[in-house]
């Protein structure tokens, strides 16, 4: 696509945002040719498959039009990445397309890129291609992941049986209790819990060290984006299961523990509200040991929260004596 001539809204033309901007973050991938061509190139390890995801987020939807561009770019990245972490795959590089609004500034822009740059650092990847438009609006932003897993090592959302435990990394509703604070709607969490609670929602934590580790460990996983319940039901509907989770077993943090003490009614968030990017998996109860000790390598909190039943139960969230607890909605519907 050829570049526009002019400069608009204090913004340098397509090639030159390239260069400016995103260019750098291609430095030392080989494959990215400094974003100077149409295509990279991608050399795929021996012995191992390539796993791509992509994700995209729209300013107004995923994120708030206000959120920090760093933490945007952080966000737009990781939820890439925490797919990659549950199909246990190694992250190696991404793609990207921006679309960006007419009254997205420059200096928006490069703090995006900054955010961008300081998470290549930290989950070692970096930018191998993609491509920069213009659109009346709103902001929308899309990441191509690109990981590598060992010749048949990628773990499905398929492979879930009867029998088999449930697991939930870190903690839940962090994220789904950040965006009520952020909309005003929660008000109870003093100031260190709000910013806990806030920062979970606008940068979540993919479990990139975990996942290559669950490896011939889980049966089936995949990273909980639509709400714990929502996205269980995937791995029962693709697995031909049911389940059945433990209410008392749910892993909180103490700042949504705090929230639900002073309101109860904010319980459907923990259990459906979203934006967790929590590693959620299926596993022999054979395999309890190699999972503690992954847990343990990788510096990651695992919960048993439940097990695997036979696809007549459905997916059941129950409480302390066992009885089910009816919930209105599961989880985040995109439409």
């Amino acid at each position: 696509m050829a570049p526009a001539d002019e400069t608009e809204g204090g913004r340098p033309s397509e090639f030159a945002l390239i260069e400016e901007v995103f260019a750098p973050l291609a430095s030392g991938a080989d494959g990215a040719l400094m974003l100077k061509d149409d295509a990279a190139l991608y050399r795929v390890e021996a012995g191992c498959e390539t796993v791509l995801t992509v994700d995209a987020i729209v300013a107004g939807i995923h994120f708030l039009p206000d959120d920090p561009a760093e933490s945007v770019a952080r966000k737009l990245l990781r939820v890439n990445l925490s797919d990659l972490a549950a199909k246990g795959a190694v992250p190696k590089g991404y793609l990207l397309v921006t679309a960006w609004a007419d009254d997205t500034a420059f200096d928006w822009i490069k703090r995006f890129a900054g955010g961008l740059a300081d998470d290549q650092r930290r989950y070692g990847v970096s930018l191998w291609g993609g491509d920069t438009v213009k659109t009346p609006g709103p902001l929308t932003l899309s990441l191509t992941a690109i990981g590598e897993v060992p010749i048949g090592g990628m773990i499905p959302r398929s492979g879930a049986r009867p029998g088999d435990d449930l697991y939930v990394t870190g903690t839940l509703g962090d994220a789904a209790l950040g965006l009520e604070v952020l909309k005003g709607r929660l008000s109870g969490p003093g100031s260190e819990d709000a910013a806990y609670l806030v920062r979970r929602y606008r940068e979540p934590e993919p479990r990139c060290s975990l996942g290559p580790r669950l490896r011939g460990l889980a049966h089936a996983a995949l990273d909980v984006s639509d709400g714990l319940l929502a996205d269980l039901g995937h791995i029962c509907e693709t697995s031909g299961v049911g389940a059945r989770i433990e209410k008392g077993r749910l892993p909180l943090s103490v700042a949504a523990q705090r929230a639900l003490q002073g309101d109860e009614t904010l319980f459907p968030l923990i259990a459906g509200g979203g934006d967790d990017y929590e590693i959620l998996f299926a596993a022999s109860p054979e395999k309890r040991a190699g999972i503690e000790a992954a847990a343990g390598e990788a510096s990651v909190l695992v919960t048993r929260i439940g097990r695997v039943t036979g696809p007549e139960e459905g997916v059941t969230l129950a409480d302390g004596a066992g009885r089910a607890i009816p919930l209105k909605q599961l989880g985040y519907r995109h439409f």
